[in-house]
């Protein structure tokens, strides 16, 4: 890690009535990927090998009252902004955050909260709903952590986030975002127990659906999720369940679609639901093994003239993991089955993912 202190970053200064802030510090780290991998698009996949590179700057400072705050960006090959956070720690208020591409959010800790060893099953392929749990409130938004307390011999923590409107991206300072008539605002609530080895985590968030057709059908986006992670000695074991629900109107198709056809999480209409688990086993300091399986199913929620719902398609996720450290090189490798990705029983949307990963960190 190269440390570039005594910078003096005093930004937040102008806008802080009265409070000044510390000299602070600046870290530059940064990671080198290489991958290699088969099987993503279906059998007739050609092998490949894949190379990035991360740059991530953190920075962070004292207030004269005693808050702090951190910041960073973290940047990929061409130099884009991936993610960024801006997160002020109010002592024993918890802390207050902004960013952009997740750089700070509540649902990153409920989407996809079982232990595995290298990567989250979506990584693979298909949809996974999981991972969409409450992700239009990842840019534009307020975001509060509250502080960790003590009830009943358990750690409660969790938080609030609050997206002006959701699923568009951060405005550059002074700018401004272009309205839109199809989403307005957002919030997620999260809060998780934790007793001894066990903790125990729910999620729920909500988007304003203003769809101008003024379809009656037309509801809310509504997603959430629920975990349990007991920790004993070296084991892991994980399981939550999900739901995704766009609240778009239904396409008004007959009883029996075509099972083939592929659905989009968030812009197709229907509920997306599904559970997950999963148990990992941390062989030494070095090395960590894991298995974890992923079931989502599409109910398109489409009633027929005689009332019968659509039928309804399973996805799902299998993986076998595998991570080792060496100092500052990790060797990760995962074999991943996905079976009718994207809601399609079509034979060629049945993925047989094999991954081996090397990452050089600095």
């Amino acid at each position: 890690m190269n440390n570039l202190k005594k910078l003096g970053l005093s930004a937040l200064a102008g806008s802080l009535v009265a409070v000044s802030a510390q000299a602070g510090e600046l870290s530059v780290t940064g990671a080198a990927n290489l991958t290699y991998v088969t099987g993503k698009s279906g059998d007739n996949s050609a092998q490949s090998l894949g190379s990035d590179k991360d740059v991530k700057f953190s920075g962070s400072g004292e207030l004269d009252n005693g808050w702090t705050f951190a910041i960073h960006t973290l940047s990929k090959d061409d130099l884009t902004v991936s993610s960024t956070g801006t997160v002020i720690t109010m002592g024993s208020m918890g802390s207050i955050g902004f960013g952009t591409g997740g750089g700070t959010n509540v649902n990153g800790a409920y989407d996809e909260p079982i232990p595995t060893a290298y990567e989250e099953n979506s990584d693979a392929g298909g949809q996974a709903p999981a991972n969409y749990v409450g992700s239009y409130s990842d840019d534009n938004a307020i975001v509060y952590q509250m502080p960790s307390m003590d009830f009943m011999g358990a750690t409660i923590s969790g938080g609030i986030e609050y997206s002006l409107q959701s699923g568009s991206a951060t405005a550059n300072d002074g700018g401004s975002i272009a309205r839109s008539n199809t989403w307005g605002n957002s919030y997620g609530i999260g809060l998780t127990a934790t007793y001894d080895a066990l903790s125990v985590g729910a999620y729920v968030s909500e988007r304003e659906n203003k769809n101008p057709s003024a379809d009656t059908t037309v509801e809310d986006a509504v997603s959430g999720s629920w975990f349990a992670k007991y920790n004993a000695g070296p084991v892991s074991i994980g399981y939550a369940q999900f739901m995704y629900d766009s609240g778009l109107a239904d396409s008004g198709t007959a009883a029996s679609p075509a099972t083939t056809a592929v659905k989009t999480v968030g812009t197709h209409s229907g509920m997306f639901d599904g559970d997950m688990m999963s148990i990992a086993f941390n062989v030494n300091d070095d090395l960590s093994l894991s298995w974890s399986e992923m079931t989502s199913t599409y109910d398109p929620q489409n009633h027929s003239a005689t009332g019968v719902d659509e039928v309804g398609v399973d996805e799902k996720h299998e993986s076998l993991q595998l991570a080792y450290s060496m100092g500052g090189m990790s060797i990760k490798a995962a074999m991943s089955d996905v079976s009718n990705a994207n809601y399609s029983t079509t034979a060629v949307n049945d993925y047989d993912v094999n991954t081996i990963a090397v990452s050089l960190a600095f």
